[in-house]
């Protein structure tokens, strides 16, 4: 009994736990998501504010990382990055289409 046990807690920490994967694209938004910004016709406005506009109703920020639009967990962090180039840390949760936010950094445009 006891090298069942043994065995069954040495498979439990050989196990690895989910690994973060990193993401790049751009902070949108559901809403628009891989549609120009320009399309919803704000006059003088810019993209940034288009998306922190659409995310004040049932649209949250998302990253577009070309063709993709992924929800992302952490909302407050996602919203001082809107329209930018970043690259984000997380796990991907296929079921709800959500990155799981570790962390979210800007990407250089050079």
């Amino acid at each position: 009994m006891k090298m069942i046990v043994l065995a069954f807690v040495l498979a439990v920490v050989a196990i690895p736990a989910n690994a973060a994967d990193t993401f790049t694209g751009v902070i949108s938004d559901t809403m628009c998501g891989a549609k120009p910004h320009s399309l919803m016709k704000l006059k003088g406005q810019t993209d940034a504010e288009c998306i922190k506009m659409c995310t004040r109703g049932p649209y949250v920020y998302a990253l577009l990382d070309g063709t993709n639009v992924m929800k992302l967990s952490d909302q407050k962090t996602a919203a001082k990055y809107a329209a930018q180039n970043v690259r984000i840390t997380g796990t991907y949760d296929q079921k709800t289409n959500t990155i799981r936010v570790t962390s979210i950094e800007l990407v250089s445009s050079n």
